[in-house]
């Protein structure tokens, strides 16, 4: 019952998802079939704003985050299966035909599966930043001395975002670029450039939804959630470029590949981990164990890819930034 319950929730709330996208970003998303999705009565009830921003952050957040962890780790592959098809329902886009597995042993191990090699080939221009997910693109553009927007009219901070836990001013005036992972995308994160990682920095938060009827609704989301900031070291005069994930409802969990601990509402250690890391642009770096957020911030030295559009669709690998000499 529980797992019925919560999967119908998650899929809800991506449906909703597709549809405001359509409507907030100036062009539509590049989805296969989207001119032949269905007009069932199950897309009408979940076109309703209000009901999906209800569902996904008028409940108990943590609460239901810590159940769904649970019942999502559930190794049966009945349940996983039927669990699996039950999210067929909601969503237009999942692609499990790319994953290295045919069949999976829980929800978890779906919502984390890893793909085939070559699945997504990564742009080998050195001088180009490419996307460490797939995702829907968000908001981008230059930061304003500090300012910088989760969507128009809701600005927030670098300060608001990163606290305290790396230099700040290598980001004034610099770019930053938002990145919405959806329940049905592939959930790992990769290196948008050859670098380093010495320290994650943990910022502990809530649970809120991260679709665009949030975003809309809640000031400063990205700034209130769970998070972590990743200020990769790159080679001399490459600038500057920070990795922020951001987790949201329902399994607020990060795994970093450098880290032994799983970063989630159940970490009691400390703020700041050390690691020694060493990535190639493209080499895997973690994973969300659900749909959430990638903010990407760079110095001033980096301009965006010109084929850049909010609400388009951009996979691994693929160019988002130009380093300018």
């Amino acid at each position: 019952m529980f797992q019925t319950c919560h999967l119908t929730v998650i899929q809800l709330s991506q449906k909703i998802h597709f549809s405001v996208v359509k409507r907030v970003y100036s062009r539509p998303m590049q989805i296969q079939n989207e001119d032949q999705l269905p007009n069932t009565w199950i897309q009408r009830f979940t076109n309703l704003e209000a009901l999906n921003f209800l569902l996904t952050n008028r409940i108990p957040r943590n609460f239901s985050t810590r159940l769904m962890g649970k019942i999502s780790r559930i190794e049966n592959p009945l349940i996983a299966k039927a669990g699996i098809g039950l999210w067929r329902l909601f969503v237009d886009d999942l692609r499990l035909d790319e994953a290295q597995k045919s069949k999976f042993t829980s929800i978890h191990d779906c919502f984390v599966r890893e793909l085939k090699d070559g699945a997504r080939p990564i742009n080998p221009d050195p001088q180009l930043i490419t996307s460490p997910c797939d995702a829907v693109i968000g908001a981008f553009g230059r930061i304003h001395d500090n300012q910088l927007y989760q969507i128009k009219g809701f600005p927030y901070t670098l300060e608001d975002l990163l606290g305290q836990s790396i230099d700040l001013d290598k980001y004034r005036n610099g770019r930053f670029i938002t990145l919405r992972i959806k329940s049905s995308m592939y959930h790992r994160f990769h290196a948008p450039t050859d670098c380093k990682v010495k320290q994650v920095h943990y910022i502990s938060g809530d649970t809120w939804n991260v679709n665009p009827i949030a975003l809309k609704r809640v000031e400063k989301l990205f700034c209130k959630n769970e998070r972590a900031v990743l200020d990769l070291e790159l080679e001399a005069g490459k600038g500057s470029i920070a990795v922020v994930p951001v987790a949201a409802i329902l399994v607020a969990s990060m795994k970093f590949h450098c880290l032994e601990e799983t970063l989630d509402l159940s970490y009691r250690g400390n703020n700041t981990l050390n690691c020694d890391a060493n990535y190639e642009k493209g080499e895997q770096m973690g994973y969300f164990q659900h749909g959430s957020t990638i903010v990407l911030l760079t110095s001033e030295h980096y301009r965006f890819h010109p084929s850049l559009e909010e609400g388009e669709i951009v996979r691994v690998g693929q160019a988002l930034m130009s380093h300018s000499e």
